[in-house]
């Protein structure tokens, strides 16, 4: 599991909008990208704000369809993250609602049963996600700047701001590989239950059982060293 942070998944309406809160999104169409941290954090915001999924008009639109839907005002605000977010800001529009204090910022790492079953396998992606955990402290440790360049090129903005947005990610959460959790479990099945209350999964899912802590130990011993 990789410890990250929460930043750029955000709510967002257009500029000039007369949306200017979570609370104000009552009776508007909101876009947002199904079944994703998007659809989870919106609904979770809303609740917050005292209002429901029902209360909106929810158009599930994929990041570059919504961003054009934004843009020519036929939806009044999106919930998305990453680029796109990026992108809505760099044409005016501004953050009404935040995920940063919504989503947990666990960000899992799947396996074969195959691979966790084979003594060598797991001790090789023992091995990798260590390396991995090594290359974020690497980047941390005065390469800031050389990342954010990388960065800009990958998502089409000016260094500067790669840098300012990568330095208060960091400063939210450092970018961490870390063992499984009981609370890491319990939060993604807080998820689980949310998306079987709106429709997106049809029938209760145990998340528990998606879990194995088998390179717990391992790893901890790797990312000791």
């Amino acid at each position: 599991m990789q410890r990250g942070n929460t930043l750029n998944q955000e709510v967002v309406a257009p500029k000039g909008s007369e949306v200017t809160s979570i609370a104000r999104l009552k009776g508007k169409k909101v876009g947002y990208v199904k079944n994703t941290t998007a659809h989870y954090f919106l609904y979770e915001l809303l609740k917050r704000a005292g209002l429901g999924w029902d209360d909106i008009t929810a158009a599930p639109l994929e990041p570059d369809k919504a961003l054009a839907a934004l843009g020519g005002g036929s939806v009044d605000a999106f919930a998305g993250y990453g680029n796109a977010i990026i992108a809505a800001r760099q044409q005016g529009a501004r953050t009404i609602g935040s995920a940063k204090d919504v989503l947990s910022g666990n960000f899992l790492w799947t396996a074969s049963d195959d691979t966790l079953g084979d003594k060598a396998e797991r001790e090789a992606l023992t091995d990798l996600l260590a390396r991995l955990d090594q290359a974020n402290a690497y980047v941390r440790d005065g390469r800031e700047k050389e990342y954010a360049k990388v960065i800009a090129t990958a998502t089409h903005q000016p260094v500067d701001q790669a840098l300012e947005e990568y330095s208060e990610g960091q400063a939210q959460r450092k970018t961490e590989v870390r063992p499984v959790s009981a609370r890491a479990t319990a939060s993604q099945q807080e998820v689980a239950d949310a998306f079987l209350g709106l429709g997106a999964l049809k029938q209760g899912l145990k998340v528990s059982g998606f879990w194995s802590d088998r390179l717990n130990a391992p790893l901890r011993k790797e990312l000791a060293r």
